[in-house]
């Protein structure tokens, strides 16, 4: 359940042992928050996830063999070692992680309870019985989905994740940026970037700014319009010149769950009968490369099983 990083690595691995695998997720897209809006005008944002700084050999590889593919490409920044960005957004890497799997969008799933030693899956136009589920949403909507018997509960207590607000910005004109990308974390707006600067995206000037932890979490209940004007005067602000006052494309997006503050320290939780397992970045910290680990060690753990 997920297809997010950890859920689509998981189902990939285990697609490749032969396990028969499906992949239930909320949205209409792919990636979880290694998101793409696209929007009329030539205009698009990587509003979450903004790039991939692999550390280990196994994540490396994996990173290179979808960059032969074309699914993402090496990003030089000013300064710093080349990053990786999906290609043409984010969701490049999503997609090809994708490949060839069973994947049901737009399906929430509202219940998973074990009946007859399997697991019933609950949507709101349907039911179906599994094997084996992987349940891969942030920590914090997990024990929604579990019975009053959660054996998860009490790891997952110990969790903590934090929100994180951005801003979406499209000009009609060239803006000369003083930088492609900044971060700030001591000030309000924590990160800017000139998402048109990656490679492989439209030539329209795209800004992506993303909200600090505490400014989030004091302004996370606002109407998505009200913070966005709010954020917009301050990116006005961190940019100088002249403020940006009517852009040709204006929007906000709350992540509720974007950072990982407390991990679980470990990379996934199991049922007693290993038949049901939950992960994710929030098992192992904050990066896409622990939400990767998480979903490759819940696969290893399933095929030394079967």
């Amino acid at each position: 359940m997920g297809a997010g990083m950890s859920g689509l690595t998981c189902a990939r691995e285990l697609m490749q042992h032969g396990v028969d695998v499906t992949v239930f997720d909320k949205g209409r897209g792919l990636g979880g928050r290694m998101a793409t809006r696209r929007a009329d005008g030539g205009f698009q944002f990587d509003h979450g996830a903004q790039y991939l700084t692999p550390r280990s050999a196994a994540f490396t590889a994996m990173l290179e063999d979808a960059e032969a593919a074309g699914a993402v490409a090496r990003w030089q920044r000013e300064g710093k070692q080349p990053a990786y960005v999906g290609v043409p957004g984010m969701t490049g890497l999503a997609k090809y992680l994708a490949h060839d799997l069973e994947i049901r969008k737009q399906t929430r799933i509202d219940r998973v309870v074990c009946a007859n030693n399997r697991w019933q899956l609950t949507w709101d136009t349907g039911t179906e019985m599994f094997d084996r589920v992987v349940i891969t949403t942030p920590a914090p909507q997990i024990g929604a989905l579990l019975s009053d018997e959660d054996p998860f509960s009490g790891a997952l207590a110990t969790v903590t994740m934090d929100p994180c607000l951005t801003l979406m910005v499209g000009l009609s004109a060239d803006v000369d940026l003083p930088f492609v990308s900044r971060r700030t974390p001591d000030q309000d707006i924590s990160w800017i970037v000139c998402d048109s600067a990656k490679p492989g995206r439209p030539d329209a000037t795209c800004i992506v700014a993303q909200a600090s932890r505490d400014w989030s979490i004091r302004h996370l209940e606002l109407d998505r319009d009200v913070f966005a004007k709010r954020m917009l005067a301050l990116l006005s602000d961190a940019i100088g010149g002249d403020p940006i006052a009517n852009p040709a494309y204006l929007s906000g997006h709350r992540w509720r769950y974007a950072f990982v503050s407390q991990p679980l320290a470990q990379p996934y939780l199991a049922s007693a009968d290993r038949t049901l397992f939950a992960g994710g970045d929030w098992c192992l910290g904050a990066r896409a490369e622990d939400a990767w680990t998480s979903g490759q060690a819940i696969a290893d753990a399933i095929a030394e099983g079967i």
